[in-house]
């Protein structure tokens, strides 16, 4: 087998082998020729090439989300690096394992006027785990198999990105039949635990709460034993709040708290009423930002927080966080947990009943706007799809809806931001190997459209491409619309269309300008195809945002 002469290339593949890092995304470089050279010589690994950077780590990222293991990306010394920062933070926040494997230059000939030279090491520190700078000294290979151990176990303890830089002096093209070793340590197993005081405080406050409130963030599909659900689901005294990106299903569970949280305006004693005394979090970051206002304006007694990773004092209350597996804290304490007589569930479940009529009534008589083709979307998506929701409208007005629990919800809320969300979507549909559809608006979709330039698309993934000619979530915001600068520099307009993308991606691609040529196209949408297919959608721009403050509006009213 063709290996890198250089043996500390030599030694990070090793160590990717023994960890089980298999997924490899390379960008094209020189410098990283010897990583190259041997990562896609050994049939041990998957890889895949991918010119631009950015794009290459949130497909990494994409593959890590479905697969819940590390994935390398690759590149070559200078800028390229730094492309990777996006997806890096966004890995960060939503605790996927991200391996940065970056070639550089021996530090001699750093800050020497050399070309792709940049200051490499550690440039990811505010957002990593571990940052590993190895030597290219071989006098140094005891210390570079020690930062290797260390830096890919951490990755793989805390579901976290790591960093690890790699300098390398010419030449780098060389190869061998030669062999190095690479010494494996193993990773640590903790036993899960929860300290006796803290269990005896939690429960001791559950059982006298009349009032408790279970609100869940982003959450893996089948992260919560069905057992638990359940006892969830049957205490009158619980209250719980999913959201889209929850991956929660029950029917006493609401899922739609902007719609709760505007109906509650429209008496002041509501939301007087709704304050738990308890609050029990669990799951990623929350996309709400009405139920962050009201837990922090109506505050509850105590708040705990079940993490296996991080715990933020999100509504300036936590009273603990409880650093353990959700599944082990409920099989932990579910037989000590009592239920406790109370119209909390009750109430708030028929509230939000009547809400849902007011919805359906809503949707059916509005015009032909973006809220209206959600709908339509929603109803017309097969079962068992890996959805994929870009940031910015295209997740809050999935909120709105109740969705298919067949589907698998995904969307990077680890830092909210739009770049990526086509890159993501691809690496998760090849990572999770099942039907995939990302839901995107214009805006992100434009903006990571090199997402497309990969040769590794699965042929039955579907983009549904909402374009309202600008960003369309600045019109629902606050702001002065008539200012002269609003266009400018929130809004964007653009007249861009995705048709001749498509054409130089050989994508499949169709469009549609009202809702009956829209329920026509999702007919034959999601069927068999031999190349991966784009709808795009165009809604009017200046409507958009009437009916959907038109809808808020008619829920409190």
């Amino acid at each position: 087998m063709k290996r890198p002469a250089i043996e500390l290339a030599q030694m990070v593949i090793l160590a990717c082998k023994a960890k089980n890092i298999n997924h490899i995304v390379i960008s094209p470089g020189s410098r990283n020729a010897p990583l190259t050279i041997g990562f896609s010589n050994d049939s041990f690994f998957t890889c895949y090439s991918i010119v631009d950077e950015r794009c290459a780590a949130f497909f990494a990222l994409g593959i890590a989300q479905q697969i819940k293991r590390p994935v390398a990306v690759v590149c070559t010394s200078g800028s390229a690096l730094l492309n990777y920062y996006p997806a890096v933070s966004e890995a960060f926040y939503s605790d996927i394992p991200l391996v940065v494997i970056s070639a550089d230059r021996p530090l001699d000939k750093i800050d020497i006027g050399d070309g792709q030279t940049i200051r490499q090491q550690n440039v990811f520190a505010n957002h990593s785990a571990y940052n590993a700078n190895l030597s290219d000294k071989t006098s140094n290979n005891k210390s570079n198999e020690y930062e290797l151990n260390r830096a890919l176990n951490t990755a793989i303890k805390q579901q976290a990105p790591v960093h690890i830089n790699v300098p390398f002096e010419e030449p780098l093209y060389l190869t061998t039949e030669k062999s190095y070793s690479f010494e494996n340590q193993i990773i640590e197993k903790l036993e899960p635990y929860i300290n006796p005081k803290e269990k005896a405080d939690f429960v001791k406050n559950w059982n006298k709460s009349a009032k408790k409130m279970v609100l869940v963030g982003v959450l893996a599909p089948n992260s919560l034993e069905k057992r638990h659900i359940e006892l969830l689901a049957n205490d009158p005294s619980v209250l719980i709040l999913t959201e889209t990106t929850s991956n929660l299903h029950n029917d006493n569970f609401i899922p739609y708290i902007d719609k709760l949280l505007t109906f509650t305006e429209k008496d002041k004693t509501l939301k007087e009423k709704l304050r738990p005394e308890l609050l029990l979090t669990f799951g990623g970051l929350v996309v709400s930002k009405k139920i962050k206002e009201f837990l922090r304006k109506f505050q509850p007694k105590h708040h705990y927080h079940i993490d296996l990773y991080k715990g933020y004092d999100s509504y300036f209350c936590l009273t603990n966080h409880f650093q353990t597996d959700i599944n082990f804290f409920f099989d932990s304490l579910s037989s000590e947990l009592q239920k406790n007589d109370s119209e909390y569930k009750r109430k708030w479940l028929t509230i939000n009943e009547e809400i849902h009529q007011k919805h359906l009534k809503y949707i059916s008589d509005i015009p032909y706007s973006d809220l209206k083709i959600y709908k339509e979307i929603f109803i017309k998506t097969p079962d068992n799809q890996s959805v994929q929701l870009s940031n910015s409208s295209t997740v809050r007005y999935a909120q709105l809806f109740k969705l298919n629990p067949s589907w698998k919800i995904f969307c990077n809320r680890g830092t909210s931001g739009i770049d990526g969300s086509v890159s993501t979507a691809i690496g998760a549909a090849v990572g999770s190997k099942t039907p995939t559809l990302l839901i995107t608006g214009d805006l992100s979709f434009f903006y990571d459209s090199n997402g497309l330039w990969n040769r590794y698309t699965p042929k039955n993934f579907r983009i549904i491409l909402i374009n309202n000619q600008g960003g369309g979530i600045f019109r629902i915001l606050p702001g002065d619309k008539s200012d002269k600068n609003f266009e400018t520099y929130f809004e964007t307009p653009h007249q861009l269309t995705a048709e001749h993308l498509c054409k130089m991606y050989q994508w499949g691609y169709s469009q549609t300008n009202d809702l009956e040529s829209l329920k026509i196209e999702l007919k034959t949408f999601f069927n068999d195809s031999e190349r991966p297919k784009l709808l795009e959608i165009n809604t009017p721009r200046l409507e958009n945002d009437k009916v959907l403050l038109n809808y808020f509006h008619f829920l409190k009213n």
